[in-house]
């Protein structure tokens, strides 16, 4: 098959063409979630993790048009309330984020290119951080202290997803009863075998209920007794692309190849296995 550039060139003029350092508004230490035509800053909403957006600081810093520097990071993102942790749950040390380290997606959405194996910064070790994360999730659905039906050692999995009433962002400390398969099976690379006893009870057991064209369904509740029949491409996505991280690091070794990404991630005091 030859190799046809259109899609990376596609790519790379859209993340070197952003203004990142425009997104701090006028210099602040912080990107801020977005600007529109109509409503200008009306959102006037600032970035702070620890959540799903790392990659952004992570291609803001690496851009070479219109890079923010490394005091946006260290002074935006790392600043919050909910950044650093430390706390114990289950037995199992959180380092960054909300008790419990809230919905599953935190640890994934970033890492699905950015690859979280040996990526430490003077906060965490990432690869830590998203397997304890994971762990924690996992914990909390065995012990299952709001007693719905279904969940265990082969059930288990909270993440922001469709649910019975409309959309929400589950987690342990928002925990409804709802169970969405990407949260387990993006966690491939951090809990291989409680990941691949989720996808057979979902396909063994379940069957039908979840399962149809598109691979599974968003999510189901079974104290509800109700089965989504909805596909949501931001849920079904990063369980195609974990699972061929954990197979093969397809996506984490060519992302990570990038002399970019490594510059960027130098600049904001990130080491990686990568980064020679």
């Amino acid at each position: 098959m030859k190799w046809n550039p259109k899609l990376r060139n596609r790519i790379e003029w859209m993340w070197n063409d952003i203004e990142w350092n425009w997104f701090t508004r006028e210099g602040r230490e912080v990107l801020y979630w977005h600007w529109s035509p109509n409503n200008g800053w009306a959102m006037n909403f600032p970035v702070r993790g620890f959540n799903e957006c790392l990659i952004l600081y992570v291609l803001a810093a690496s851009g070479e048009r219109y890079p923010v520097t490394a005091s946006v990071y260290h002074r935006g993102w790392a600043q919050s309330d909910f950044f650093k942790n430390g706390k114990s749950f289950y037995g199992i040390t959180l380092p960054l984020g909300f008790d419990y380290g809230g919905p599953l997606f935190f640890s994934q959405y970033s890492f699905l290119g950015l690859d979280p194996r040996g990526l430490k910064d003077e906060y965490a070790d990432y690869w830590q951080q998203n397997q304890n994360h994971t762990l924690i999730n996992h914990a909390y659905c065995l012990d299952n202290p709001k007693k719905f039906k279904g969940y265990g050692p082969n059930c288990w999995g909270l993440t922001a997803s469709d649910t019975y009433n409309g959309y929400n962002a589950h987690s342990p400390t928002n925990d409804w009863g709802t169970i969405s398969p990407t949260a387990a099976l993006a966690a491939f690379p951090y809990t291989p075998e409680y990941s691949m006893k989720a996808l057979r009870h979902f396909y063994d057991d379940l069957g039908d209920k979840i399962w149809g064209r598109y691979g599974f369904t968003d999510a189901f509740n079974e104290t509800q007794n109700w089965w989504a029949g909805s596909y949501l491409a931001i849920d079904q996505g990063p369980i195609v692309a974990m699972i061929e991280n954990y197979r093969s690091g397809l996506l984490w070794r060519l992302f990570m190849s990038c002399p970019e990404v490594h510059k960027g991630l130098q600049k904001l005091g990130f080491q990686s296995p990568w980064i020679k």
